[in-house]
């Protein structure tokens, strides 16, 4: 998630099963209305689980919002090229959330955020992953393999709800809707007594994370030059004391 008050939260496509309470059962929420207080004024966003037929706006939202940043730059360098990448990941990504996560929306299709249940088994193997990224970003494949890699090794091994994605068009950032967003699941993990778990980059993102009650753990840098990934943690503790983020997976071997 990338130039938006919510920061940039990217994460791997990497498994199934649904986001939900943890008996595992699908969860579809009901229109919540969130309660935001930004910049000294009270916002209210209606927040609703997102369907195919949101497909089109949303993608534009995701693809939009991360158009931007140093790790996009990284990602894809040359601007025309990534807008078209980006619109063919984030399709991808569109889907494989409302297949296999919880997608919602706020904010008349302004915003989108993407949630997993981990640990879960990952829906591909590593080698048809590879060959999707080959399909989607061509020559860029590898940096994009990489980038989930990396993020796969990143997820914590306690049961968790993973941020894969939070996005804000560009035109309505900083009016409160990722936080809104945040908010809204939020509530529900506290019903469930279950963490959260999410990747940021750059340090406007990890003020913004911070400020939702998350620990930032040690950054991973990109190779060339690449930005720092920064895993962060929400735990489960009651008041105002963070909890500090488990162990992780061992990585595998770099792509």
């Amino acid at each position: 998630m990338f130039p938006l008050p919510a920061g940039r939260v990217w994460a791997a496509r990497l498994g199934g099963g649904g986001v939900g309470p943890p008996s595992g059962r699908p969860h579809t929420a009901a229109p919540a209305r969130a309660l935001i207080d930004q910049q000294g004024e009270d916002v209210s966003y209606t927040v609703r689980s997102a369907t195919k037929t949101d497909a089109e706006p949303l993608i534009a939202v995701l693809a939009a919002a991360f158009h931007d940043g140093p790790l996009a730059e990284w990602l894809v360098p040359h601007p025309d090229e990534r807008r078209t990448i980006h619109h063919r990941y984030f399709a991808d990504a569109f889907a494989n959330g409302i297949e296999h996560g919880e997608v919602y929306t706020a904010g008349a299709q302004s915003a989108v955020a993407i949630w997993y249940a981990r640990p879960a088994t990952p829906i591909v193997g590593r080698d048809e992953r590879r060959t999707v990224l080959e399909a989607i970003a061509g020559g860029h494949a590898p940096n994009f393999a990489l980038l989930e890699e990396v993020l796969g090794a990143g997820q914590p091994e306690r049961p968790h709800h993973c941020l894969a994605y939070l996005a804000v068009d560009p035109r309505r950032q900083r009016q409160g809707l990722g936080s809104a967003l945040l908010a809204a699941h939020h509530r529900r993990l506290g019903q469930w007594h279950l963490p959260a778990h999410l990747a940021a980059t750059g340090l406007h993102s990890r003020r913004f994370f911070v400020r939702h009650g998350y620990t930032t753990g040690p950054g991973t840098s990109l190779p060339d030059s690449g930005p720092i990934i920064w895993p962060m943690w929400r735990g489960t503790s009651a008041g105002h004391r963070r909890s500090p983020a488990p162990p992780t997976r061992p990585r595998r071997r770099s792509l």
